[in-house]
């Protein structure tokens, strides 16, 4: 595995559980009503301690998510308290194995955009960054060959080497994995992913492709403030989701909902 990017700690906010529960229901919860997160998939945040993780049940509906519904896993992918009776996804192995291998990943999506998924499907083409916030992926988007359902550590750890020291991934005929440090973080990196590959899908009908080249990549990622635009679509999205009745107004309190300076 290659080397490990710097940790940037100045946007790993201190949250409580209580407030990171309120996170991931929220992100389940958006990038559902968004189409990115169907009837399958999820959303994992790492708690503080760095051992445990927080996601959802296995038969929990995305649009339906509560805070108080998600589950405390351990890094193995198993349950910490005995007393719940609900199941983690048979695919927490992507989680469990990335939080093992990444110290500097916070949380966690898995989804199946379908159009993304066919950039694992054509010989000779290959997902890159098209947009300019897609240059969060400048050090590339492996593919990880094997269409499995991840249900094993084993299979966890062989989707943890492809991803390597990357921030997304395919899954050959499958789906895609994004990290981030913190759910805010990742929220944005979801949906700017499924943006660059449709974006990249409507370029190629046109012509040619022309990617985004190192040096255009390099000078939009030296002048971007990722904590300040992920603020800004996190507010965005959320006040969206209220005001379509998507995210519960109760909820204001707990996101700690700012204002976005633009």
């Amino acid at each position: 595995m290659t080397a490990l990017p710097v940790l940037d700690t100045t946007i790993l906010p201190e949250s409580s559980e209580d407030h990171l529960r309120h996170e991931i229901a929220a992100v389940t919860l958006l990038l559902n009503h968004e189409g990115i997160l169907g009837y399958s998939g999820h959303v994992s945040v790492r708690l503080p301690g760095d051992n445990t993780f927080l996601i959802q049940p296995v038969d929990h509906s995305r649009a339906e998510l509560r805070p108080e519904q998600l589950l405390i896993c351990n890094l193995e992918g198993r349950r910490v308290k005995e007393t719940e009776t609900e199941r983690p996804p048979g695919e927490v192995f992507i989680h469990s194995e990335i939080y093992k291998a990444r110290p500097d990943v916070r949380a966690v999506a898995h989804f199946h955009h379908d159009l993304t998924t066919t950039f694992s499907l054509v010989e000779g083409l290959e997902l890159t960054p098209l947009k300019n916030h897609a240059a969060r992926w400048a050090s590339g988007i492996p593919v990880h060959h094997d269409p499995a359902h991840v249900n094993t550590p084993s299979l966890g750890r062989g989707l943890t080497e492809t991803l390597g020291a990357h921030h997304g991934m395919i899954i050959r005929a499958h789906g895609q994995v994004i990290v981030a440090e913190s759910p805010r973080a990742l929220l944005m990196d979801c949906i700017h992913f499924v943006e660059n590959a449709e974006t990249f899908h409507r370029a190629a009908s046109l012509g040619s492709v022309l990617p985004l080249t190192r040096e255009e990549l390099e000078l939009f990622a030296k002048a971007f403030r990722r904590k300040k635009h992920s603020m800004k679509l996190w507010n965005y999205y959320l006040k969206q989701g209220m005001a379509k009745g998507v995210i519960p107004p109760e909820w204001r309190e707990a996101l700690q909902l700012e204002t976005a300076k633009s």
